[in-house]
C-alpha cells in the first residue's frame, strides 16, 4: 500500500475521491495501488508530482513500473497519465510506443536514475480542472480497460506462468508451454494465447531452449511437488565437475566408464563436461518439455539419452514414457544394464536428485497432494521400505540415493556425486560410505528462497561408518562468483530428542481431560485433532521441539499451557521442568541463527545425554539451566496464556515473571541465579513492560502475564484510515518490546547457545 502520508499522497486520494465515484465505486484503495505505483485503474497507469519539472524522467519511472510488473506476469495498461497536481494537468501517453523499454530489465528502485530518458510527444493533454470538455475525456480514458500487449522472453516467462497456473489451477505444463517440435503437439498458451489473448503476443519459438534454466520453475503445482525438481546454478556446476574428475580418475586403467545422470533436466550439470566426458555420459529426465530441451542440446553429445528418440507414444501426460527412474522398467533398461553388467566398466552417478518431502508444509499446501506425493507408489520406493525404515521414507531424493547404491554402484572404485541435504547421511543414515571430498552451497541460489545448507558430495562405493566430514562453504555473490564460507563440520547424529529427554512418564493421578491448544496459545475446538488432552496439577505446559531439523522452526518449537492439538510433543511436569528447558532452547537456533551454512547442517539430537544428566546431577548445569530459564520467560515463542478453559479450570503461566498475584515456580527458581548484566538489563526491562501492560485497556489483573500474552492480547494497533499503516496504541510498551527481543537474542547466542553444543543438544 502507501508507504507515507505527504503532500503528493493527499492529491492522488483527492483524485481517486473524485473520479471513483464516476468510473468505479466499488473499487478501493487496496485494489488501485498494487505494484508499488501510484494507481493502476483499469487500463491506465498513474504516476503522480505534485509539479512535474521533469517530463522525461516522470515517464521513465512509469516504465520502470511497468517493466517490474510485465516481469511479474501483470498485464501492461494500454495507457500512461503523468499526472501534475498543482497546474491539475494530465500528460497521456500510449505505453504500446515504449514497448521496448518496457521489455527492458532495469536494477534499483523505479524513482532512481532517470535522467537522459527521451519521450516522445504526448497523444493527449488534459486540463482536467478548468476544462469540463478534458474532465470528461479524462473519465472516459479512465474507464477504457484496454491492454498493450508484451513479448514472453526469459525474464518474464516465469511470471505469466503463475499467473495462468493460478488462474486455471487444473493446468499442466503442456497446456502453458507446448512446442511445435513434438510427435504430439500441444501447442500452450503462450503460442496460441487464448486466456491472455489480450495481454501476450504469441511466442514464435518452435522449441524451449531459450527457456532451458527456467524448466523446473515453469512447472504447474502439481508437477513442482511431484518431481522436486531445482535448477543448479552454473558456479556450482563448476564446483561439482571437479568431484567428477576426480571419480573418473578413480576409474582403473584399461577400464570404460559411464557417467549416469537419471534426473538431468534440461542437462544443466553435464553442459560444463568436456566432450571426451559428454560421450561417456548416459542421461535421462522425466519431464517432457526438459526431455525435448535435453535432447535438442546433448542427444548428439552423450553416449545415450533416454529415450534416444521422440516416438508417438513418447509424451505421457506431461511425462516421458521409459524415464522415470524409480520403476522397475527403468532399472532394468538394457542399455543401462550392460554398463552395470560389465566389471569391466566403471559407474559413476552424477546427480541433483529431485527435492520433495512429503512432512514439509510447502508439499501439504500443495493442490491434489495424493498426485504430489505418486513417487511413494513407485517399484524403488517399494523395494526400499524392506530395508528402511522412518522419516527417510518421506523425501524423494533419498530414493535416488538408496537406488544408487542398490541397483548401480557395484565395485569399490565406483562413486556418486550427489546433491542433497545433508540429513540423509547425518541424521538418518541412509548410507555408510566412504566420503571423499564435498561442498556446502547455499541452496537460495536453487530457484528456491529458502537460506539453507545443500551439501555435493563424493562417494566411494566402499563400506565405512563414519562419524565427521568436513565440507567446503560456498555461496554465489551478485556477480555469479563463488565466495569460499570456509569449512564446515558435519557431524552425524544418534539419538533423537524423543528418544531421550522426552517426558513420558504416566502418574496415577493423570486425568485424560482438560484442554488442548493451538499454535497461537488459544484453546483449539476444531481441525484435525490428534492429541488427547491430560490435566494434572503437576503439568508445567507442553514442549514442543520434534523433528532433528529446523524446517518450519515456528510449527516444530514452541511451549503450551496444555496439550497441542496435534500432539508432537510431551507434557512437561512441575518436578523436572528445568532439565527439559534445553530442548526448546535449541529448538530456536535458527531463528538467531540465519546463515545458510547453519540451516539443515545443525541439528538437533540427544547424543550428549550422559553427560548432560551426569553433570545435572552433580550441579554443574544449575546455572545454565536457570539462564535457559531466563530465556524461556522472555522468548516469544513461550506461548504459554493464563485463562479459564472450556473446562472451567483456570489455566495459569508458570513460565513467565509476573508475579502480581503470586510468585511463578519460574520466578522462585531464579532467585538462585547469579545474575550478570545482561540478565539484570533484560529484568528491568521487563518491570517496564509489565507496567506500561497495566496501563493498557485490556489489562485483566486478574491473569498473569508472559511477554506473548502481553504481545498477542495488550499490544494493539490502529489501522490508519489515509495510510493502511498500523500504528501502535501503546508507543512505550511496543518500543519496549522490540528491545527485549533483539537482548534476548544477544543472550541466547552468548550465554545459551555454546553450552547447547557443549552437550550436543545441537550438532
Amino acid at each position: 500500500m502507501i508507504k507515507k502520508y505527504t503532500v503528493e499522497l493527499e492529491g492522488q486520494l483527492e483524485f481517486y475521491e473524485q473520479y471513483l465515484k464516476v468510473v468505479n465505486p466499488e473499487l478501493t484503495y487496496e485494489d488501485i495501488f498494487r505494484n508499488n505505483t501510484d494507481g493502476i485503474l483499469n487500463g491506465n497507469l498513474l504516476e503522480f508530482k505534485v509539479n512535474i519539472t521533469d517530463i522525461n524522467a516522470c515517464l521513465f519511472q512509469a516504465i520502470k513500473y511497468l517493466s517490474a510488473m510485465r516481469i511479474k506476469g501483470e498485464p501492461i495498461p494500454a495507457k500512461i497519465l503523468l499526472v501534475s497536481l498543482n497546474s491539475a494537468t494530465i500528460y497521456v501517453y500510449n505505453s504500446s510506443d515504449y514497448l521496448k523499454d518496457i521489455e527492458t530489465v532495469y536494477v534499483g528502485g523505479a524513482s532512481k536514475e532517470n535522467k537522459g530518458f527521451v519521450a516522445n510527444a504526448f497523444i493527449k493533454k488534459l486540463k482536467y480542472s478548468e476544462n469540463q470538455a478534458d474532465e470528461f475525456s479524462l473519465i472516459q480514458l479512465l474507464k477504457e480497460n484496454n491492454y498493450t500487449k508484451i513479448n514472453i522472453d526469459e525474464n518474464c516467462i516465469v511470471g505469466w506462468a503463475e499467473k495462468y497456473y493460478r488462474e486455471n489451477p487444473q493446468a499442466r505444463k503442456s497446456d502453458f508451454i507446448g512446442d511445435t517440435t513434438g510427435k504430439v503437439k500441444i501447442i500452450g498458451e503462450i503460442r496460441e494465447p487464448n486466456k491472455f489473448k489480450d495481454y501476450i503476443y504469441a511466442y514464435g519459438g518452435k522449441d524451449n531452449v531459450r527457456f532451458q534454466y527456467l524448466m523446473d520453475k515453469l512447472n504447474d503445482t502439481i508437477q513442482k511437488k511431484n518431481l522436486g525438481a531445482f535448477y543448479t546454478p552454473e558456479p556450482y556446476v563448476d564446483k561439482s565437475i571437479e568431484l567428477v574428475r576426480e571419480a573418473i580418475a578413480r576409474v582403473p586403467q584399461g577400464n570404460d566408464y559411464i557417467i549416469l545422470d537419471r534426473c538431468s533436466g534440461t542437462g544443466n550439470l553435464e553442459k560444463k563436461l568436456t566432450d571426451e566426458e559428454l560421450s561417456h555420459c548416459i542421461v535421462s529426465t522425466i519431464e517432457y518439455y526438459e526431455y525435448k530441451v535435453l535432447l535438442e542440446l546433448l542427444g548428439s553429445k552423450v553416449r545415450y539419452i533416454i529415450p534416444p528418440t521422440e516416438k508417438e507414444d513418447t509424451f505421457n501426460m506431461g511425462l516421458v514414457r521409459g524415464a522415470d527412474a524409480l520403476s522397475e522398467e527403468y532399472i532394468n533398461n538394457p542399455v543401462i544394464k550392460q554398463y552395470i553388467d560389465n566389471p569391466k566398466c566403471t559407474v559413476i552417478l552424477f546427480e541433483n536428485p529431485p527435492y520433495a518431502e512429503t512432512t514439509s508444509a510447502e508439499h501439504q499446501k500443495a493442490e491434489a497432494s495424493k498426485s504430489a506425493s505418486s513417487w511413494k507408489k513407485s517399484f524403488a520406493v517399494g523395494e526400499m521400505r524392506k530395508e528402511v525404515k522412518g522419516s527417510a521414507l518421506n523425501e524423494l531424493g533419498n530414493a535416488f540415493i538408496w537406488t544408487a547404491f542398490k541397483y548401480y554402484l557395484r565395485q569399490p572404485t565406483d562413486s556418486y556425486v550427489v546433491y542433497s541435504p545433508v540429513k540423509y547421511w547425518k541424521a538418518q543414515h541412509l548410507i555408510d560410505k566412504k566420503f571423499i571430498k564435498g561442498f556446502a552451497f547455499n541452496r537460495k541460489h536453487f530457484h528456491t528462497k529458502i537460506e539453507a545448507c545443500i551439501m555435493c558430495a563424493l562417494w566411494s562405493n566402499e563400506d565405512i561408518n563414519l562419524s565427521h566430514i568436513e565440507i567446503n562453504a560456498f555461496d554465489i555473490d551478485n556477480n555469479n562468483s563463488l565466495v569460499d564460507d570456509g569449512m564446515l563440520s558435519v557431524d552425524r547424529i544418534y539419538n533423537l530428542y524423543s528418544q531421550v529427554y522426552y517426558d513420558k512418564r504416566v502418574f496415577d493421578n493423570d486425568i485424560r481431560e482438560g484442554v488442548l491448544i493451538g499454535l497461537d496459545g488459544l484453546e483449539k475446538y476444531d481441525g484435525k485433532i490428534r492429541n488427547k488432552p491430560l490435566y494434572n496439577e503437576n503439568v508445567v505446559g507442553y514442549l514442543i521441539a520434534n523433528t532433528s531439523g529446523f524446517d518450519n522452526p515456528d510449527l516444530n518449537s514452541g511451549f503450551l499451557i496444555g496439550g497441542r492439538y496435534d500432539g508432537n510433543g510431551f507434557y512437561v511436569r512441575k518436578d523436572n521442568y528445568l532439565e527439559k528447558l534445553p530442548m526448546f532452547c535449541a529448538a530456536r537456533y535458527i531463528t538467531y541463527n540465519r546463515k545458510w551454512t547453519e540451516r539443515a547442517r545443525v541439528m538437533k539430537s540427544a547424543d550428549g545425554a550422559d553427560r548432560f544428566f551426569k553433570d545435572i546431577k552433580s550441579g554443574k548445569l544449575t546455572q545454565f539451566l536457570l539462564k535457559c530459564l531466563v530465556f524461556t520467560c522472555f522468548e516469544m515463542q513461550n506461548h504459554m496464556r493464563t485463562f479459564i478453559g472450556t473446562d472451567n479450570r483456570f489455566y495459569r503461566n508458570e513460565l513467565c515473571l509476573d508475579t502480581t498475584n503470586g510468585e511463578t515456580l519460574a520466578s522462585i527458581d531464579l532467585k538462585r541465579l547469579c545474575v550478570n548484566n545482561k540478565e539484570k538489563e533484560m529484568f528491568e526491562l521487563w518491570e517496564l513492560i509489565l507496567s506500561k501492560a497495566k496501563e493498557t485497556k485490556n489489562y485483566n489483573p486478574n491473569l498473569t502475564y508472559g511477554i506473548y500474552q502481553i504481545f498477542a492480547e495488550l499490544n494493539t494497533f490502529t489501522q490508519e484510515e489515509m495510510t493502511g499503516a498500523n500504528i501502535p496504541d501503546y508507543p512505550e510498551l511496543n518500543g519496549h518490546l522490540k528491545s527485549l527481543k533483539q537482548k534476548v537474542k544477544e543472550y541466547y547466542n552468548s550465554e545459551i547457545v555454546p553450552t547447547l553444543f557443549e552437550y550436543e543438544f545441537l550438532k
